[in-house]
């Protein structure tokens, strides 16, 4: 059964406390796989951050995964992100935690008090991702790619209903951004929801999706044409 994960109407998205997006409509349902594109600056991040709750709506209507973006409270946002799952550019690792210590580190920080529970969610997800044989790696000892891999990874610990990429493949090469594609689109296939931030228009080419673009204060949807 569909179910509508994301509804923004006549929404107004602010970047340093003015409006930058207007008027923003965007439905996103179970199951889907959607990108967003637009120029640096155009609004894409701050579109992610306030479905995420790190900016507010004070303008329109906005839900997500079954919280009003509106009566949002700063209390609030824990348990909104538990229900996330948020990818970035730059990993956010700690690099003095070795893979399982900084996934351990996220599932103790969401309350799960149970460590061998905690050990088998870990191991299940590393598997899932390839990455058993690097539980014990620190970060600086991971290539890029892996390095993702390990933020997706971190990102699906709690089963989250929807996860927000912001520019995932922005810091890897093309072959490594591919593999990172070939990632999402498994978990799509397997039935995770995602948002997309990206400026790579070669890997929406060659997996093409529901896009949506920031432009000149505007979000819609485009069409690309597939050769």
């Amino acid at each position: 059964m569909t179910k509508t994960l994301v509804t923004l109407k006549n929404a107004s998205i602010l970047q340093k406390d003015r409006p930058i997006l207007r008027n923003v409509d965007l439905e996103i349902n179970s199951g889907d796989f959607c990108y967003l594109i637009g120029s640096t600056g155009s609004g894409k991040s701050s579109l992610l951050k306030t479905l995420y709750g790190e900016l507010p709506l004070i303008k329109g209507k906005g839900k997500i995964v079954g919280f009003d973006l509106r009566k949002l409270k700063t209390k609030d946002i824990p348990y909104l992100r538990r229900k996330l799952g948020i990818v970035f550019q730059d990993f956010k690792l700690l690099t003095d935690k070795n893979v399982y210590e900084n996934l351990d580190f996220v599932l103790r920080a969401t309350d799960w008090k149970d460590k061998t529970k905690r050990k088998f969610r870990i191991e299940e997800v590393l598997t899932d991702l390839d990455l058993t044989d690097k539980m014990y790696k620190y970060p600086f000892e991971l290539s890029g790619g892996e390095q993702q891999r390990v933020s997706i990874a971190r990102a699906l610990l709690n089963k989250p209903e929807l996860i927000l990429a912001d520019e995932p493949t922005g810091n890897l090469d093309p072959e490594t951004s591919n593999d990172i594609m070939k990632v999402f689109k498994k978990l799509n296939k397997n039935g995770q929801t995602m948002l997309m931030a990206t400026h790579d228009y070669a890997l929406i080419y060659q997996y093409p999706s529901t896009t949506f673009k920031c432009e000149e204060g505007k979000l819609y949807e485009v069409q690309f044409e597939i050769d």
